[in-house]
């Protein structure tokens, strides 16, 4: 297991805690209309974990890969629209892109060759980086989210 690893795995398995119980109305709910869900959060995390592994790893993405990698930046980080509608985010569907993104990057926070922590790829807020930098933002991302997550469920009004 990496330095990274471990970190990461921790932080995700508190997000997924924190989101496995929300129905889509829970997971489309705005605190404020310019804040992200949380179901668009989970995606984003998503997103950024499959923009990272497919530059590090050289994979090519399919129609839904590049479109979940879009979710790393579009809505987020600039004024394009989120590439899901909130129609589209459903328990199932952010589970399904939430496993894709692992899937993608656990081998690679595990045990990646030093060619590929040395490895230059571009970041999600737009900074060049090497894999070893994507893996220590990567090891804190999904918990800077949880934590989003969860003030969201404890804001007043949050649907229950």
């Amino acid at each position: 297991m990496s330095d990274f690893s471990s970190a990461w795995t921790l932080s995700r398995s508190r997000l997924l805690e924190t989101i496995s119980d929300l129905n889509q109305t829970q997971l489309n709910w705005r605190i404020h209309p310019k804040c992200l869900s949380i179901g668009q959060m989970a995606l984003h995390v998503a997103g950024v974990e499959v923009s990272f592994a497919s530059q590090l790893s050289g994979a090519a993405l399919d129609s839904t890969g590049a479109r979940l990698k879009s979710a790393a930046t579009d809505g987020v980080v600039n004024e394009k629209a989120f590439p899901f509608s909130d129609g589209e985010i459903t328990p199932e569907t952010v589970s399904a892109n939430l496993n894709f993104a692992k899937r993608m990057l656990e081998p690679l926070i595990t045990g990646a060759p030093p060619e590929i922590r040395e490895k230059s790829i571009v970041s999600a807020l737009g900074p060049v980086i090497t894999g070893e930098g994507a893996f220590a933002r990567l090891a804190f991302h999904s918990a800077y989210h949880q934590g989003q997550a969860y003030l969201i469920r404890e804001a007043p009004g949050f649907p229950s």
